[in-house]
């Protein structure tokens, strides 16, 4: 039967991006090292072992001792994201495929980078905090004394790496945001150094980055980490991310590829506080 309406759908051609996490946060709280050639990077911690400094001995000599140097290990293992789509899915499907394929690849390397930096620090056996803790500023003090009881120097190079539940909790108290006890305004996230990354902020002369994909993320076990950059490495090719994408013309599909020969390692395990505390209030 003949109406006399004929509604017409439309689809955008521009695609959105799904909300994901697409960059790592956690490269830069590392100390880094690219890797020319080989699986392995190697990197030296080295220190007095807790030396005292001595007198001279009753024969007149001076006792020598030796110095502490630790090698650890980071083993680098290829990790990739491959996407192929037929050349008739392209053609049928909306948004452009082909772009959306490169973006979405890159996103999962760079969240591999994130993945395999937490893991190496879950190792660390300096721990405070309990299921079922609820995240407070005195949590964070005990991170703190933590870390100066081991002589970790409190520089510009200690980063909390937190739920956003403990950043959640963190934000309603006086000692985040109030002028009597902070000079930047973490609300308004002020540091340009930090603009292009909303969850990052200055306090306390720590970084605090809030990331969307640690371990019990909205569970009452959640997992936040006090550290400094010396204790945690990240080691990756000197080529970086490698990324391709290219068109196969015999069997008629595209493809996008992403590609990273990457390891961590935790060097020094008294560099690093592993919190646990409850966040399944704001799950």
């Amino acid at each position: 039967m003949a109406t006399d309406s004929a509604f017409q759908t439309q689809y955008r051609q521009e695609f959105l991006e799904a909300f994901e996490q697409g960059v790592s946060l956690l490269r830069e709280t590392c100390t880094t090292e690219a890797v020319i050639k080989g699986n392995q990077a190697v990197f030296l911690v080295a220190g007095s072992g807790s030396a005292t400094a001595t007198t001279r001995g009753i024969n007149g000599r001076i006792t020598a001792r030796s110095d502490a140097n630790t090698q650890n290990t980071a083993t680098l293992v290829e990790w990739h994201d491959l996407v192929r789509k037929t050349g008739f899915n392209i053609f049928a499907s909306q948004g452009n495929q082909r772009a959306m394929m490169q973006m979405t690849t890159v996103k999962t390397v760079n969240r591999k980078i994130d993945s395999l930096i937490e893991t190496e620090l879950a190792t660390g056996s300096v721990g405070i905090g309990a299921t079922g803790t609820i995240p407070n500023i005195s949590l964070i003090m005990n991170g703190v004394v933590k870390l100066q009881n081991a002589s970790v120097p409190w520089d510009n190079n200690i980063t909390f790496l937190t739920q956003p539940s403990f950043l959640a909790y963190l934000m309603q108290t006086t000692e985040w945001a109030s002028a009597d006890y902070v000079e930047l305004r973490p609300y308004a996230n002020q540091d340009a150094n930090w603009r292009d990354r909303p969850t990052t902020y200055k306090w306390n002369n720590m970084i605090v980055i809030a990331h969307p994909n640690l371990t019990g993320k909205g569970t009452s076990a959640e997992k936040s980490y006090m550290y400094h950059k010396a204790a945690i490495g990240h080691a990756m090719d000197t080529a970086g991310m490698q990324t391709f994408a290219d068109y196969e013309a015999e069997q008629d599909y595209s493809w996008s590829r992403a590609t990273g020969y990457m390891g961590a390692k935790l060097l020094q395990n008294a560099g690093v506080v592993v919190v646990t505390h409850d966040g399944s209030a704001y799950a």
